[in-house]
């Protein structure tokens, strides 16, 4: 893709239904490299893109990412709605069957998919930039228990700066919700704003999926 261009078509808007302003994103070129990459800005907003495909995690469980933010946020908590915001996220959505939840559970997901998205995952992992809770903490979303958030980097030493983050989804399925990995369905980013009211711009590189780490 070239700076400045559309969009691509398979990456669709996905939206918060509590947020007032949307995340803006746009494909730009990194000054480093000269390579296209999706910058986020927000500004007391929330919004992301996501990807459908299907993956098998057993046949590809490596995820590799590029990221880059401009800062921490000041007010963000892990462990309430009200600071639920991070300056960069990577989702992982998982085809998890929903007769396999409790019954609540499934009509609660029911509702929501009727209310609101009718793709909306009963499984996910997602991947945050903290600014509090140290790297390899996973906690239970403060919005829903089928999603799960797993902090891969924590604090504002390594702003400004690329960094590149594989984790073996896998493995941190099995780890986060106790059960080997469905299928893939889709993978999204986000950079979110909207409860903390801060402002961030985030960067994000090429999303991979490998059968094998990568020689370093």
């Amino acid at each position: 893709m070239q700076p400045g261009a559309a969009l691509p078509v398979a990456w669709r808007p996905l939206g918060v239904s509590s947020a007032k302003n949307a995340t803006r994103y746009a494909l730009v070129s990194d000054g480093d490299s000269g390579v296209t990459v999706m910058r986020a800005e927000s500004s007391a907003a929330a919004s992301g893109i996501s990807r459908a495909m299907t993956v098998n995690p057993a046949e590809f469980p490596l995820l590799r990412w590029r990221w880059k933010i401009s800062n921490v946020l000041k007010s963000s908590d892990i462990h309430s709605k009200e600071g639920d915001d991070y300056p960069a996220r990577v989702y992982v959505m998982f085809d998890y069957p929903l007769e396999k939840l409790p019954f609540v559970e499934r009509t609660k997901i029911r509702m929501a998919r009727a209310l609101h998205d009718p793709n909306l995952p009963a499984a996910t992992l997602c991947y945050v930039w903290d600014g509090k809770a140290p790297a390899g903490h996973i906690v239970t979303s403060s919005y829903t228990s089928r999603v799960r958030m797993v902090v891969v980097e924590s604090g504002a030493s390594r702003v400004n700066q690329w960094l590149t983050v594989e984790r073996d989804i896998a493995a941190d399925f099995k780890a986060a919700f106790g059960e080997d990995a469905p299928p893939v369905n889709a993978v999204a980013i986000a950079t979110d704003t909207d409860n903390t009211g801060e402002s961030v711009t985030a960067h994000y590189g090429d999303i991979s999926f490998y059968k094998h780490k990568l020689t370093k």
